[in-house]
């Protein structure tokens, strides 16, 4: 029979007695493997979370950008040019119900930082290019193989101002550390 005191009872059913010397519970050895069981399954399960907060702020990059895009072509349909600052009140941007502005609030990247934006013309702007930094690499993200990968800073055949307020051009390529959805009506 076991370490443990067996009975039978008057109807015949054993009973068996927990109360023995041997019978002491978990060991330590039993209740740290169970900690570091749970431990791992723990950062395995952040991890995951983590990756996937990453995916949503990028694809709302990505909405954000395709917003603003069309907060672009209404701006440019009521005054047949784009404005040089998305972040300035109507009528030079986009801010607003009035000469063009379309909207009550221009987006921000989810950092809290402005998109890029560049025009290749102060003063009638007809051509423009917009970005968002994203967080994922390139070999973790598909949404750059989507987008338009243009260097306002050097395009052929226009004259990308620098130094402007709200227009600064930019590199739409990803390169070895950062990876840059951008949108462009060239």
């Amino acid at each position: 029979m076991s370490h443990k005191a067996a009975h039978k009872n008057q109807k015949g059913f054993t009973r068996t007695n927990f109360s023995s010397k041997n019978s002491r519970g978990f060991t330590l050895i039993e209740l740290l493997v169970v900690i570091a069981i749970i431990g791992i399954l723990s950062s395995v399960v952040l991890a995951s979370l983590n990756s996937a907060r990453t995916k949503a702020r990028d694809a709302r990059r990505v909405a954000d950008l395709k917003q603003v895009q069309v907060a672009l072509e209404l701006f440019y349909d009521a005054n047949s040019k784009y404005p040089t600052d998305i972040y300035a009140a109507s009528p030079n941007g986009l801010q607003g119900t009035t000469g063009g502005g379309s909207l009550s609030v221009v987006p921000k990247d989810p950092g809290g930082t402005n998109y890029l934006y560049a025009v290749n013309n102060v003063t009638t702007a007809t051509e423009y290019h917009l970005g968002a930094d994203l967080e994922q690499s390139a070999t973790q993200t598909t949404l750059s193989g989507s987008d338009r990968d243009l260097n306002s800073s050097v395009a052929p055949g226009l004259a990308w101002p620098t130094g402007t307020t709200g227009s600064v051009p930019f590199v739409g390529d990803a390169d070895a550390t950062n990876v840059i959805y951008d949108i462009s009506n060239r």
